[in-house]
């Protein structure tokens, strides 16, 4: 059996047992202890940890199929394995010297990313000193290592990479959906990072860094933006299966209250429930095609052009705001009862709607974009 089959496998038998941790992790806000055991143990961290670090080095196609996989059953336990998994390839971008740190002992590593520069960088002897708080931590609940961007005195961007006791967990996350994140803010206080844990943020976006090139995959060598999308869009597509899955199960045994009118036999449940299913059909075929393409890219050494960049940005968004519109409709046609807590059509309905204002998947900005280079104009935001 191949290192794919192996771990879609292991993702299909914790499935059920995560989604019956669902709501048990949006009332904790946070992931269960159990839950990240049990993924660990799994190696489903472990995916795109190259072999030198004793990982897998699996595909960025597994990756893929085993976020959907939890998604479905847990949105917020997709995103924490989304991130987790993905943030082992971004702590390759650093010195051969931090990864060394980050992996010491073990085949992967618990890293908060967050690149938005909201704390202070300055320099000292041999490294710098990093002050502030950092939002959207998500992985800090179990993190062993926290990756944050500030702004140096220069000028210029950082991402500093320090150990996850040397920050302050903010208990802050009080949110309306994907609420069994866990995502506090963090903050740091003075905090020594040596110099080997430190990179421009720049170059980390870029992605072609000397520690990157320690490994013999081209894809650790892709940009920030595009492999982004290949980690995270999983959890849409994971999420809408998991709605439309949820929806069927609805279909099957709901009678309205008034009229005692079996859904399952009403011709208009039929159609509502064909599309739902195709729906999620295309946003699993979509992900896919575009996680196929931008790994076919990397493996012919093709450099990401700003072209190519803003294509996967409005493909990435056009992929959530499907998922989004569907979602909608799901919840639409599964009757007011389903609004109750217990219900996961619900969850999935928030949960979907939540990510779909993410700052990198944000539909409008993405086809912003497209729609400026189209009449030959540069774009208006980073995150290309």
């Amino acid at each position: 059996m191949t290192d794919h089959a192996k771990l879609v496998g292991r993702a299909r038998e914790l499935a059920p047992v995560i989604a019956k941790r669902a709501a048990g992790a949006e009332a904790m806000r946070r992931p269960p202890d159990e839950t990240i055991r049990e993924l660990i143990e799994a190696e489903l961290f472990s995916i795109l940890v190259p072999r030198r670090w004793g990982g897998l080095q699996g595909s960025l196609h597994t990756h893929r199929e085993v976020v959907e996989i939890i998604s479905a059953a847990c949105m917020s336990t997709g995103w924490i394995l989304a991130f987790y998994s993905g943030h082992n390839w971004m702590a390759l971008k650093f010195s051969e010297e931090a990864q060394a740190e980050f992996f010491d002992g073990k085949n992967y590593a618990l890293i908060p990313v967050t690149t938005a520069p909201t704390i202070r960088i300055e320099p000292t002897d041999g490294g710098v000193i990093a002050s502030g708080r950092s939002p959207w931590g998500t992985g800090i609940v179990h993190a062993d290592w926290v990756c944050t961007g500030g702004r140096g005195t220069d000028g210029d961007i950082y991402i500093v990479a320090m150990r996850a006791e040397e920050t302050t967990l903010v208990d802050n996350w009080n949110m309306a959906a994907m609420s069994g994140t866990g995502s506090n803010d963090f903050e740091i206080h003075d905090v020594f990072v040596p110099e080997h844990r430190v990179l421009r943020l720049l170059d980390f976006v870029n992605g072609d860094t000397p520690g990157a090139r320690l490994h013999d995959d081209p894809v650790y060598l892709l940009p920030l933006m595009p492999f982004i999308y290949c980690e995270a869009m999983p959890v849409f597509s994971g999420g809408l299966q998991g709605a439309a899955t949820a929806f069927e199960h609805i279909v099957k045994h709901r009678v309205r209250t008034h009229s005692r009118a079996v859904v399952a036999d009403d011709k208009l449940a039929h159609t509502q429930l064909g599309e739902a299913a195709a729906a999620a059909h295309v946003a699993e075929r979509l992900v896919s095609d575009q996680v196929h393409e931008t790994i076919e890219l990397a493996l012919s050494g093709h450099t990401f052009s700003l072209s190519d960049r803003i294509r996967f940005k409005a493909q990435a968004g056009f992929v959530v705001d499907h998922c989004r519109r569907a979602v909608n409709d799901i919840i639409h046609h599964s009757g007011t009862s389903n609004f109750a807590d217990d219900s996961p059509v619900q969850r999935f309905f928030r949960d979907i709607n939540m990510l779909a204002t993410h700052a990198f998947f944000e539909a409008d900005m993405c086809r912003e974009q497209m729609g400026r280079s189209l009449l030959g104009l540069k774009p208006n935001t980073p995150l290309i």
